[in-house]
């Protein structure tokens, strides 16, 4: 027999069927597994429902009025801003400890660049968005070209920028009045629009706007595809073409801008302008805690930016109904730390999926 008839006997004689996997998604709990990776914002979505109708049924009328409702948007929307900053910094597998920081710094900066310098005011916005850009950038060299833990990295901006806020500032504040009568356009986010018995003002409409501009950047952009990439595996994205310094340097630009965009948030919310604005402390915290309730994983490369606007709104809600209810405000701590716990345990048992 020729060597082409023993090739046609083996080839006559082979199996037809195509190799098949073991589907791991048995039972109910794999399916519910599987969706969850599928859909990260789903569980903060379904945690939000959960906590509006507790509060709405124990609170009733008041918790669900138009004007309650409202006003937990514009408490949040200041830590919202910053939660899609640090959003960004998280799913490239980074933490950002100084946005807080970087945002009352860029508040001084445009009051100082209006009343110290007489700039006009929509010009030291811009001024103020720059440098948070800047400042952004510096960190995103350092993480990128110097190779430094972005903790590290941000624990030493928070501290510089902390610092070089109250050395600029001479911790002067600027009072409401002054910006109102000489700087307005720094007040202008604090506009108050009124639909029916809610109200809201341009600082709401700013925070929902850029999580729904980040949401399809991050979903439907070659620049998202490669954050994601960057914080799942930065050499096997750089591996498959991805410019991995770009990327990162993008990305901490962009938080430092959003950062500044907050600081312009702050001056339109509390309408003064004050260097010991405990944001610049405790907003990091704040950022993170609405990042890791809103189902973003610390880990990299997973998430949704709509679950940060979730968390974030989720802390609202247990903040203000525990207000209305008349609780320890330590209840509140209390249940958004058992909340951060819970969040990360679901996040790690999600990420058995992908194991």
């Amino acid at each position: 027999m020729s060597p082409s008839d023993n090739h046609e006997v083996a080839a006559g004689s082979a199996v037809d069927t195509v190799a098949q996997f073991e589907d791991t998604r048995t039972g109910l709990v794999g399916r519910v597994q599987h969706t969850l990776h599928q859909t990260p914002s789903l569980v903060p979505l379904i945690v939000l429902v959960f906590s509006v109708v507790l509060f709405g049924l124990l609170l009733g009328s008041r918790f669900f009025s138009p004007f309650a409702l409202t006003l937990i948007l514009q408490q949040v929307q200041i830590v919202g801003v910053l939660a899609a900053a640090q959003t960004l910094i998280i799913l490239t597998a980074g933490i950002d400890l100084s946005v807080g920081a970087i945002a009352v710094l860029c508040t001084v900066v445009m009051g100082k660049a209006s009343f110290s310098y007489g700039i006009p005011p929509a010009i030291s916005v811009a001024i103020g968005l720059a440098v948070g850009t800047a400042l952004g950038a510096i960190s995103g060299w350092l993480v990128s070209r110097m190779k430094l833990p972005p903790f590290i990295v941000t624990l030493g901006m928070w501290q510089i920028v902390l610092a070089a806020n109250y050395l600029y500032s001479a911790n002067e504040t600027i009072r409401s009045q002054d910006i109102e009568s000489d700087a307005a356009f720094l007040q202008f986010l604090g506009t108050k629009l009124q639909f029916g018995g809610a109200t809201f003002t341009l600082g709401v409409v700013l925070m929902i706007l850029l999580f729904v501009g980040l949401a399809y950047a991050l979903r439907s952009t070659a620049w998202g595809r490669h954050v994601y990439a960057v914080g799942d595996d930065p050499e096997a994205a750089e591996l498959s073409g991805v410019d991995v310094h770009k990327t990162y340097m993008s990305v901490y630009m962009a938080a430092g801008f959003i950062c500044g965009l907050a600081g312009w948030v702050m001056i339109g919310r509390f309408g003064s302008i004050s260097p010991s604005a405990t944001t610049g402390v405790i907003g990091n915290i704040q950022a993170i805690t609405a990042v890791v309730i809103g189902g973003i994983s610390l880990f990299g490369g997973r998430g949704s930016i709509a679950g940060a606007l979730f968390g974030a709104l989720i802390v609202g809600v247990f903040e203000l109904g525990l207000r209305m209810a008349g609780a320890d405000p330590q209840w509140t701590f209390m249940l958004i730390g058992v909340l951060i716990i819970a969040a990360v345990a679901v996040d790690q048992w999600i990420r058995k999926v992908s194991a």
